[in-house]
């Protein structure tokens, strides 16, 4: 499992494949914690931006057309097709699958695309958010004030996520094709933390001291 999780975080050719900018990779903490899905708010307090974690459990794949049509059922007054309370979603639209696939490749899409609809369904119950990139101050405030968090995926590396997904099947808006959302079990999912409950944002905290270098190596 360590070896698989560092191919995953580091990639075959032995170079960083998070996606992060590269000016803070070393914010990254090196020890990884496993975490067992559904999230609750005990292991969600434990969490610091930064730290490496490797995910077993199930998630639900969900991108800006299925978060339409959620916050759209919630605004009826109804219930989603997936309960949201301690769940995660993943935000990706995989590719098509090849023979003896579990998914084709699924890599994450641009976090920024679900923020409007983030908010809403954090408050709803909602624990847990992968993608890439950063959110807006909106949903980093609704991470707190609700003790949610957020990581993001491995960056340019979707085949070796998906080694980590051993099961999919679809549950709700088939007619969406790659953008239903998707029930994946996954074993060894690599990710990074990057907004949790303190306010704690990893690419803020890799902006703020990479200026200071920039300002001390000026004054020196």
């Amino acid at each position: 499992m360590e070896a698989a999780r560092r191919t995953a975080l580091r990639g075959i050719n032995g170079q960083v494949v998070l996606d992060i900018p590269p000016d803070i990779e070393y914010l990254i903490k090196e020890e990884s914690m496993d975490i067992t899905l559904p999230l609750d708010t005990q292991v969600i307090e434990k969490l610091r931006a930064g730290d490496e974690v490797s995910i077993t459990g199930v998630i639900y794949t969900a991108r800006d057309a299925a978060h339409k049509r959620l916050i759209e059922t919630l605004d009826r007054g109804e219930e989603p097709p997936l309960k949201l309370a301690g769940q995660t979603l993943y935000y990706m639209g995989p590719s098509p699958t090849k023979p003896g696939q579990v998914i084709g490749s699924a890599g994450p899409t641009t976090s920024g695309r679900m923020d409007q609809y983030t908010p809403r369904l954090i408050a709803s119950g909602l624990k847990g958010m992968i993608g890439k990139g950063s959110r807006s101050s909106a949903v980093k405030e609704a991470i707190r004030q609700y003790k949610a968090i957020y990581f993001a995926a491995v960056g340019g590396a979707a085949a070796l996520i998906a080694r980590s997904i051993k099961k999919v099947e679809i549950v709700a808006y088939e007619d969406l094709g790659a953008e239903a959302i998707r029930r994946l079990e996954v074993e060894g999912f690599p990710a990074i933390v990057v907004n949790d409950i303190y306010g704690g944002d990893l690419y803020e905290e890799g902006k703020a001291k990479y200026k200071l270098q920039q300002q001390q190596g000026e004054r020196g």
